[in-house]
């Protein structure tokens, strides 16, 4: 079974499409050999700076010839009806059958798809490929029609078999494919012929091309860490970074330069952001300090004078771009120092959102919000409302209007400078987390405060104009902001009582919509932990459910408990009896609510549930005061086996209206009891 080999060559593709691409190249292409009848073994995809590649092994020869029939219009349906089908089908009148169907007679077609070469599918379904690919952005080029991310420059396309390479005969706006490719731009710009994939990657190799992007991000990594340790310093690691340089690079060359002493004072995070984002450095640290002190650039070409040439030009611009970072700073600092009242000034004239003012009407609503919850949270509340108030001041600083990345942590700087407290310096940087699921939570009580307030201003401002998130739309992240809510209280363990903090701040109408959304949200979470969503749902219909830490913790004992075969098996009798006793109140007209006495009681299964239940009642009560919903639901499932025996050893509908009425009122405590912890009627199966 051949082998199949497919370059679009191409001038620089921009490092953060190169993956989506490839992936793209790969379904796109592997889809439409196997809708035109192909099979193959495995499929893979690479992407340099100037090609994208696609490797497919065991590829059939040919598609089988394909017998299809097609049932059509009876005979006697509208000539319309008719005439569809026949050009449908790709047939004639003269070719249909005529055949007795259960309804009579209908019109039948036998549709034969001969065999196909893959060179003639494979052709087809890479110029649909080229011509349809899915660029988030393309460009025209010459006087051709063809779209691309940058200007295609030559098709490769080879099918290998145990005999002979050919070349497969595709032709794209002039563009006709070949069996030769090209090594790097100046180290080895010749073309060359491949005749396989094997081929192809070794040729590559020696002309200055390494195909693989994990392949070129390891070279770079580890002669980056080799060189600095041979300096006693740590390269900084960032994921993103060597992602994306490896996209920038078809030959890696790890060069390693020195920071100018004047730029040494900056803080860490401004060196870090300054060279990644202007310059795709990484940082490099002293292994004694850990004060950065030199960077790691990575070039695409071999020199003479080993890259001393490329290091001088690249430490002249990061001078000039540091030189631009250390005048921002001590700006910034000279603000700072003078108490941050030019920054706090400038907010008034930054609208936040035309119907919920500026930026400083809306952190005069956030400390006024950190103050109510301080309580909440154990924090001092004239501390928790100075830190809101000067949590976002840094928006007007010069260095986050450059870095805008660095907002919150360029405040808690500030904060110090400006002779604020530790705790206050802290929540400038912590308020915005969690900004995701993987982000770390604030625990110091004054971050947590004005984290809080931050997120509940976002969401119940929108919320008082009526801007909710809809469907797939979410445009002021507001999923974002009750995620963040619900991270910040589970972690730090809070009782929130979201329906008075929301209707605090004047949010009437829709203040339960707003409730209900944070319940969706808390779905979400605890269905990350595998807690079933007819579980949540059960403790959501339970009081003070707006309490998200106490209703997690609910939700949490209740998968616990139907995890155990007496929970299970509870939930089955609760669910008999309950259902018992609502046909028995629609029948009768009343409601057995109440008057359950054990001196009615006939057996000795009817006296053990009475006692069962009255222990178990106390033990709840205690529990559930206590917040130990565990315990609770323990408790509860060990009337398992008293309801049990108690269906087993009694009719209900006794002869004896009196035992009948104080047997049903049983089924009530039961009833009442089980639906103290959760409303066990919202579980499924």
């Amino acid at each position: 079974m051949p082998d199949l080999l497919i370059e679009l060559f191409s001038e620089e593709i921009p490092a953060r499409l190169q993956a989506q691409a490839a992936d793209s190249l790969k379904k796109l292409v592997t889809t439409g050999m196997v809708n035109a009848g192909l099979t193959y073994t495995n499929a893979a995809a690479f992407h340099t700076p100037r090609r994208l590649t696609l490797a497919v092994a065991g590829l059939s020869e040919a598609s089988p010839t394909v017998q299809e029939e097609r049932k059509g219009p009876k005979v006697g349906a509208p000539e319309q009806a008719i005439q569809g089908f026949l050009r449908g089908s790709g047939l004639k009148m003269e070719d249909l059958e005529i055949r007795d169907d259960k309804k009579g007679q209908a019109f039948f077609a036998t549709i034969i798809r001969p065999s196909r070469l893959a060179t003639e599918i494979i052709a087809e379904v890479l110029e649909a490929t080229i011509r349809n690919f899915p660029w988030p952005k393309s460009m025209r080029w010459g006087n051709g029609s063809l779209r691309w991310v940058r200007p295609l420059q030559s098709i490769l396309c080879l099918l290998s078999g145990e005999a002979e390479t050919q070349i497969v005969p595709v032709e794209v706006d002039g563009i006709l494919a070949g069996n030769t490719t090209r090594g790097h731009r100046f180290m080895a710009p010749d073309a060359f012929m491949v005749n396989g994939f094997d081929d192809y990657e070794a040729k590559l190799k020696r002309a200055k091309v390494i195909l693989r992007a994990d392949e070129r991000s390891a070279v770079i990594w580890q002669e980056a860490t080799n060189q600095a340790f041979a300096l006693g310093q740590d390269v900084v690691e960032d994921v993103d970074l060597l992602a994306e340089v490896s996209g920038l690079v078809e030959w890696p060359v790890v060069l390693q330069g020195q920071i100018d002493n004047d730029f040494l004072d900056l803080p860490p995070e401004v060196l870090k952001t300054s060279m990644k984002e202007h310059q795709k450095f990484f940082s490099v640290s002293n292994t004694k300090t850990g004060r950065i002190e030199r960077f790691v650039t990575v070039a695409n070409i071999e020199t003479p004078d080993q890259g001393a040439t490329i290091l001088k030009g690249n430490q002249k611009v990061l001078a000039a771009r540091l030189a631009d970072a250390k005048f921002f700073w001590e700006n910034d600092l000279r603000e700072a120092k003078a108490g941050m009242g030019k920054w706090q000034n400038s907010l008034e004239n930054v609208t936040f959102h035309n119907k919920l003012g500026s930026q400083s009407d809306r952190i005069k609503r956030i400390a006024a919000l950190a103050r109510e919850l301080a309580p909440f949270v154990k924090a001092d509340a004239d501390i928790a409302e100075k830190a809101a108030l000067v949590a976002k001041l840094d928006l007007s600083s010069e260095m986050v209007y450059e870095f805008p990345e660095l907002q919150g942590l360029m405040g808690r700087y500030y904060a110090l400078e400006a002779g604020m407290g530790a705790d206050i310096a802290q929540a400038c940087e912590a308020h915005y987390s969690p900004l995701g699921p993987s982000d770390d939570v604030p625990e110091a009580p004054v971050s947590v405060a004005v984290a809080l307030a931050d997120k509940f201003d976002m969401l119940m401002g929108f919320w008082s104009i009526n801007e909710k998130p809809t469907g797939s739309k979410d445009p002021f992240a507001l999923r974002r902001a009750a995620l963040g809510v619900i991270r910040l209280i589970m972690v730090n363990e809070l009782t929130l009582p979201l329906t008075v903090i929301v209707k605090s701040t004047g949010v009437s109408s829709g203040a339960n919509d707003l409730i209900e959304f944070f319940q969706e949200r808390l779905k979400g979470f605890l269905r990350e932990e595998g807690i079933r969503h007819d579980v949540i749902d059960a403790c959501i219909a339970m009081p003070s459910s707006d309490d998200l830490s106490l209703l997690a913790k609910r939700a949490r004992a209740l998968q616990t408990m139907l995890t155990t075969d007496d929970g299970e098996s509870l939930v089955q009798g609760f669910k008999r009896a309950n259902n018992i006793l609502s046909q028995a109140e629609k029948k009768d007209g009343v409601e057995y609510s109440y008057g359950a006495d054990i001196k009615f009681a006939e057996s000795d299964a009817e006296k053990m549930l009475f006692a069962a239940l009255d222990k178990v009642d106390a033990q709840i009560k205690t529990s559930i005061d206590s917040e130990d919903f565990l315990s609770a639901m323990t408790a509860i499932a060990t009337l398992r086996g008293p309801i049990d025996q108690f269906f087993e050893a009694v009719k209900i509908n006794a002869d004896s209206a009196m035992i009948r009425r104080n047997r049903l009122n049983l089924l009530s405590r039961i009833r009442t009891t089980c639906l103290s912890v959760a409303d066990l009627s919202k579980l499924e199966g």
